[in-house]
């Protein structure tokens, strides 16, 4: 009898920490849009609340969980191992493992870069690290970048990379849910950073020679921006943020800029009073190129290229939390000039957007029991 229990437990014990089941692609629905009709696949399901994912020269996808896990998957999502070899994590609330890119120079250097929620003295706040992926396994960790000062809760983080054309490091940071970091530049929190492959301060960042600022700030005034992307032509940074009832703003991100939050908003706060002044805009603040009234806390952003969707060629992609939706841009120069909604409830909330090489779309399902879907031309 106490083989036969011991046997049951072995099962059971397999069943709990095996990786879960990668799952054949299934389509889900075929939707119509303004340009295209679109078939919506899942590639893989059993991913618990999944933050991020990119894609690796060979094809394979890197996918993270912000409860503390990273994959990898096969082209087809067929296959998937878990990489090991991730620092200490502060998984509570919005933290976790976070963002994760793949350096332009991979086939050569093995380099990926990730962010996460790190503890420290007083609290915890968002980090950037790199790494070298050897099969399922991170070798030669570097912490990069540690925000600074740490604090208190589980709110936002920001965490979205962006390697820009330099090869620099941008990282958003969110305001981590207190009143006033945001203006303050002695606090990296509320702001996007800017450091080097290396961790290093560029030496043409706006704050670099100011004793009162964190000289790793390219722009502040950011509430929680979880969307980040380089526009295809001009090769300059775009985000999206989080407002709070109402106010989600897409901004063009100028370095030294000041975003603006808290002390104007198009939103109000969650209680029904005025943000700040009660303004939408002031003198010295960079307006958003779009807002959205009531919010659909966007979260993931990219830029459509590629030949599967031509009728989407240039536009900004953003998934939505709130809404559920996926939401597609128009976009003449640095001005958005139409916006259309789709996805509505079909797939649940979208956490990632990305393009892949393929020139499909792939995106991420914010859930315990989270999804990669893929979005293909239907004919």
């Amino acid at each position: 009898m106490r083989f036969r229990l011991a046997g049951r437990l072995l099962v059971l014990a397999a069943a709990l920490f095996a990786p879960p089941a990668a799952s054949a692609a299934e389509t889900l629905a075929v939707v119509g849009t303004e340009r295209h009709r679109v078939r919506v696949v899942e590639m893989a399901g059993g991913l618990n609340h999944p933050w991020s994912l990119a894609f690796l020269p060979d094809g394979d996808l890197l996918v993270t969980e912000r409860a503390g896990r990273l994959w990898r998957f096969s082209p087809t999502a067929s296959r998937r191992e878990r990489v090991r070899g991730l620092p200490e994590l502060y998984v509570y609330g919005q933290g976790g493992l976070l963002d994760v890119a793949v350096d332009p120079d991979f086939a050569a250097n093995r380099t990926i870069y990730f962010s996460y929620a790190a503890e420290g003295p007083g609290g915890a706040n968002t980090r950037l690290a790199r790494a070298r992926l050897v099969g399922d396994r991170l070798e030669d960790l570097r912490v990069l970048f540690d925000a600074e000062p740490n604090h208190g809760g589980g709110r936002h983080f920001g965490g979205r990379i962006a390697i820009l054309a330099d090869g620099t490091l941008a990282l958003t940071l969110g305001d981590r849910g207190q009143k006033t970091p945001a203006q303050d530049l002695t606090d990296h929190s509320g702001s996007v950073v800017r450091v080097t492959g290396n961790g290093r301060v560029p030496a043409d960042n706006p704050f670099r020679d100011r004793d009162d600022a964190r000289p790793e700030i390219y722009s502040y005034g950011h509430r929680n921006p979880q969307g980040a992307a380089l526009h295809p032509a001009t090769g300059r940074l775009w985000l999206h943020e989080h407002g709070p009832r109402g106010g989600d703003e897409v901004n063009l991100i100028r370095p030294g800029a000041n975003y603006g939050w808290p002390l104007v908003s198009h939103g109000i706060n969650y209680s029904g009073t005025p943000v700040g002044t009660g303004n939408a805009t002031a003198a010295g603040v960079t307006d958003p190129l779009h807002t959205w009234v009531p919010s659909i806390a966007p979260s993931g952003m990219a830029f459509y290229r590629g030949e599967a969707f031509p009728g989407w060629q240039g536009s900004l992609l953003v998934g939505a939390l709130k809404d559920r939706l996926l939401a597609r841009l128009t976009l003449e120069g640095e001005r958005v000039v139409a916006e259309e909604r789709f996805l509505e409830n079909t797939v649940g909330r979208i956490r990632d957007v990305r393009v892949g090489p393929d020139g499909l779309v792939y995106l991420l399902t914010d859930a315990r029991d989270g999804r990669l879907i893929r979005l293909q031309p239907a004919d």
